[in-house]
């Protein structure tokens, strides 16, 4: 899309959650985000994202953790399992990661901007309903997807991050109203996310895991992108669509082992960029700990939405690991959809 707008949703209040020294999810993810979505080169509406309310929060967590974690944090905070750490600070710092996602989609709504990119930390796809864990406190994109839900929308889910989105999953499972595709190297942490999870009730076939062996490279991100996530993502036809966009899965980051590059990220979002109309997708940042991959990522991201697929050929499948996991997949997959 020529001129697409870009909503940037960030607020200063990412910057006081203190992790602490060393720690991977450190305050400067923020900036580097900020820096390259304002240099991919397309106009950007600067938003600052509202605290979420104690009663939005209710959409998806429990009142008691709620209440639990504000003492915690209001007490000086500390560590709420070995990887996560809150301060007094945090406190303000996930409201706003917690209300981002909604600021971005009112800021849609309002035709002030094409695409939504929402630059906040601390990240949410791990949190439980009752639990914080893997640096998450409250998860993000699930409180969006049901605020959205609760207005009568059908909401997708992509979750590129490469640890699986547990919380995610776990929240709408047995939810035919939302879908939830996740691609993530396994085994790897939290440890789910095989690709026979695939919802229950009324949600089975609504979850997608794609788990990926270490070592994985964007050939096989893009053969599956084209070949069984956007067929299905076009059969759900979905109102909104949320990606839930950590940035770990580069071959850069040191926290994990996949190996793609930032064009991949721009060729996934150039699928994307077909499933829904402009000003209905909405970027949420997860994981990403090398600062140029969060820069040159969240750049091509954008660029992906704007530009909408190119002219790349569907790579073929990978051989090995990789290729019988892909044809896992598919045919797990073709169980619930035609693709």
């Amino acid at each position: 899309m020529v001129g697409m707008r870009v909503a940037l949703v960030s607020h200063e209040a990412s910057m006081g959650h203190d992790t602490g020294y060393g720690h991977p999810e450190r305050p400067a993810r923020v900036p580097a985000v900020l820096a390259g979505v304002r240099t991919a080169g397309h106009p950007v509406v600067e938003l600052a994202a509202a605290a979420a309310s104690v009663e939005t929060l209710a959409l998806v967590h429990s009142a008691t953790y709620v209440e639990t974690l504000h003492r915690f944090c209001a007490g000086g905070g500390g560590h709420l399992d070995p990887d996560t750490v809150a301060g007094e600070a945090s406190w303000e710092a996930a409201l706003r990661s917690a209300g981002a996602g909604l600021t971005a989609i009112e800021a849609l709504e309002e035709g002030a901007a094409d695409l939504g990119f929402v630059a906040m930390r601390p990240p949410g796809h791990h949190a439980l309903v009752s639990r914080a864990m893997g640096f998450c406190l409250f998860n993000n994109v699930a409180v969006a997807a049901r605020w959205l839900t609760g207005r009568g929308h059908r909401v997708a889910i992509f979750d590129w991050d490469v640890h699986h989105g547990n919380g995610t999953q776990e929240l709408f499972f047995e939810d035919a109203s939302v879908l939830y595709l996740s691609m993530h190297e396994f085994p790897a942490y939290p440890g789910t996310g095989w690709y026979t999870e695939v919802g229950s009730g009324a949600g089975t076939g609504f979850t997608i895991n794609v788990p990926w062996p270490t070592g994985t490279t964007g050939a096989s991100y893009r053969h599956m992108t084209d070949t069984v996530l956007v067929p299905v993502l076009r059969s759900f036809r979905p109102d909104w669509l949320l990606v839930s966009a950590g940035y770990d899965a580069h071959r850069a980051d040191p926290l994990a082992g996949i190996a793609l590059v930032a064009e991949d990220y721009r060729f996934m979002a150039g699928r994307l960029a077909t499933v829904v109309p402009a000003g209905r997708a909405v970027v949420l940042l997860e994981g990403g700990y090398d600062l140029d991959a969060l820069r040159t990522s969240a750049a091509a991201t954008v660029n992906g939405f704007a530009t909408g697929p190119g002219d790349e050929e569907t790579p073929p499948p990978a051989p090995g690991v990789a290729g019988a996991m892909t044809a896992a997949v598919t045919g797990t997959t073709a169980r619930s959809w035609d693709l």
